[in-house]
């Protein structure tokens, strides 16, 4: 990936409570920058972010190891292929990661994991 690489990404949770959907977003702020949403503290049973920015100039840093989850969560990645792929490595890095499955088009890639505590 080379400096100015557009990623866009859309990021869904369920299973998990706000704050894990913001851990699981914090963790990939390093790779694509702060998220044009973050989820909410509402009492809701899906969480969303979307990520449609340009990454940090100097390639993203690495997530924090103090990420943590109160529960297994189903996180659903969404977007090019590029993003969908830095989106994994960022999670994968932070936390207990089971493929769930995946389906490629195109011009977007969808890849459903299972995150655990």
């Amino acid at each position: 990936m080379t400096s100015g690489t557009h990623l866009a990404l859309t990021l869904t949770l369920t299973g998990g409570t706000a704050a894990d959907a913001r851990a699981v977003v914090h963790s990939l702020e390093p790779a694509f920058g702060s998220p044009d949403t973050m989820p909410s503290d509402s009492d809701a049973t899906v969480y969303t972010a979307t990520f449609d920015n340009n990454p940090p100039a100097d390639g993203g840093g690495k997530p924090s190891d103090s990420a943590e989850l109160s529960t297994s969560v189903t996180v659903t990645l969404q977007g090019s292929p590029e993003a969908v792929r830095k989106a994994d490595e960022s999670i994968s890095a932070a936390f207990n990661v089971h493929e769930e499955g995946a389906a490629s088009g195109d011009q977007e890639q969808e890849r459903e994991l299972r995150l655990e505590p």
